[in-house]
């Protein structure tokens, strides 16, 4: 059984910065991504084929997220805005100034009632969708600008990691509070929850690292022979991908940290990278502008030289 040729994904002029596919939902899933062209796309997750432009940023756009059931997309832009779009139509449904570039957003899990941003400014933000014009929740200024946000453990904790500095914090919504700060060697490049809610996987310099979401204890570790900007975890089959500067997708055991598959074809780092819902295919976005859905060989005997 020969393996499949991956799709290559073009219409973004720029860099792509990430990509998140959706749950799996009746209609399928899909898959959103962000650029530094300011236009922000949502895909058939299975085949990339193009839904649409989400038009109206005046800047880069640095996040693109759907929530749970698919209907809607939030987006995060150096505009100094977040934007709530209907992923349906494209329509721009709220828009929620800042006062930096907003470099990180997402949804709420249960009930897609909540929007968490992050960016330049230093602050989290927590947005109550169905109250647009209530003043948000804010977390304490943190030390440096805020990289990536997710909601964990029903949403009532936020972590992030944060713009060239070390550590993930964790924030109790409920509190308001930090409430634990993991330590890590460099700053965290990627933080991934996984689509049952049960596994956070961090990308940070050569190391990935996995962890109980409902505890936030550490399950593994495993060091890379090159460092990896983002990484994604499918605990069904007990592996890992993960891309970072040297241009290559790589695919690992999770157990052992071998490496079992090597895809080339970008032109560009990798800057992110996610399994797709049904975990039969994962996708890549680079610096070249393309993203890339792989499918890993069935076979999957040998490793990569």
């Amino acid at each position: 059984m020969s393996k499949r040729v991956p799709i290559v994904c073009h219409g973004h002029t720029r860099p792509i910065v990430e990509i998140n596919y959706s749950q799996n939902t009746p209609e399928g899933y899909f898959l959103a991504s962000a650029s530094k062209d300011g236009k922000p796309m949502l895909r058939h997750g299975e085949n990339g084929d193009w839904y649409g432009t989400f038009e109206g940023h005046k800047g880069a756009v640095w996040a693109c997220v759907l929530d749970t059931p698919a209907l809607k997309c939030a987006t995060g832009s150096a505009d100094f805005t977040a934007r709530v779009w209907d992923a349906c139509g494209g329509s721009q449904l709220q828009e929620f100034q800042h006062n930096h570039i907003v470099r990180c957003v997402n949804f709420s899990f249960y009930g897609s009632n909540k929007l968490v941003t992050g960016g330049m400014e230093k602050i989290v933000r927590v947005y109550d969708l169905e109250k647009p014009e209530a003043d948000p929740l804010k977390l304490p200024v943190a030390q440096a600008g805020i990289r990536s946000v997710n909601f964990i453990q029903n949403d009532n904790l936020v972590i992030c990691s944060y713009v060239d500095k070390p550590g993930v914090g964790v924030y109790d919504l409920r509190s308001l509070q930090l409430s634990q700060t993991i330590d890590t060697t460099t700053s965290v490049t990627s933080i991934e929850v996984s689509f049952d809610q049960q596994h956070v996987t961090t990308a940070e310099g050569a190391y990935v690292r996995f962890f109980d979401a409902a505890t936030l204890q550490q399950l593994k570790q495993h060091k890379l022979t090159t460092p990896a900007e983002s990484a994604s975890y499918c605990a069904a089959k007990r592996k890992f991908v993960a891309g970072g500067e040297d241009m290559w997708v790589h695919l690992y055991d999770y157990d052992t940290g071998q490496e079992l598959e090597c895809n080339k074809g970008h032109h560009g780092p990798v800057h992110t990278i996610r399994w797709a819902p049904t975990y039969d295919a994962y996708a890549s976005g680079s610096e070249d502008g393309t993203i890339r859905i792989w499918f890993p060989d069935s076979t999957e005997a040998a490793a990569a030289p």
